[in-house]
């Protein structure tokens, strides 16, 4: 079993018409073994962008605090919130410092950039770059992610839509994998704010 697959996760993120949705399951296990069924893996960076973490489960914790050092800093220096293209490039960046002892996360994020148009990317853990202009998935139920993501998906989606669909593609793929599961989370980001709402899941 790959590291990445030892806690178990799966992650989407999905556009809109002007706005972005980004779901989440809520299980933490050490392989089969269920431990927590509530642990947090997507994490708010500012009101437009929103960073999922799909991997190893210290260093999902680790790469939060750092991610969060790192943007109150940029804040500081630069007085003005991150964009999503800037902060994809920070997180680039700081997983191809660490190549050689990698931190064993694949992000997605999710967010609204300037114009308040979607913006969708994801990286392997070394921070090789793979933007997108439909939906991103990461984990370990990425076929079945891809499978019900483009079976679902539509473009121009309103946010009510959004959710549906996203929470739909959620639960059907984590359904047929072991390793996630147990509910889920799904954050729909709008110029007008960040909706959440929880998702309550086969619970075996």
């Amino acid at each position: 079993m790959s590291i990445l697959e030892y806690n178990g996760a799966a992650i989407i993120a999905m556009s809109g018409k002007n706005c972005v949705a980004i779901a989440s399951d809520n299980r933490l296990g050490i392989q089969y073994q269920t431990v927590s069924m509530n642990f947090q893996k997507i994490f708010k960076m500012n009101d437009t962008l929103m960073v999922g973490l799909a991997g190893l489960a210290t260093d999902v914790q680790t790469l939060d605090q750092l991610l969060r050092f790192r943007m109150n800093l940029y804040e500081l220096r630069e007085e003005r919130t991150m964009t999503p293209k800037v902060f994809t490039n920070l997180l680039s960046n700081m997983l191809y410092e660490k190549r050689f002892g990698p931190y064993f996360c694949e992000p997605v994020i999710a967010g609204l950039d300037e114009h308040g148009k979607p913006f969708l990317s994801t990286m392997d853990l070394i921070g090789a770059q793979a933007a997108s202009q439909d939906f991103v998935v990461a984990g370990t139920c990425e076929g079945n992610l891809y499978g019900m993501c483009e079976t679902l998906y539509k473009p121009d989606m309103e946010e009510e839509e959004l959710f549906e669909t996203i929470a739909q593609a959620l639960l059907a793929s984590v359904d047929r994998d072991a390793l996630s599961g147990w509910g889920g989370v799904v954050h729909v980001i709008t110029e007008k704010g960040i909706v959440s709402r929880e998702l309550k899941g086969r619970q075996d």
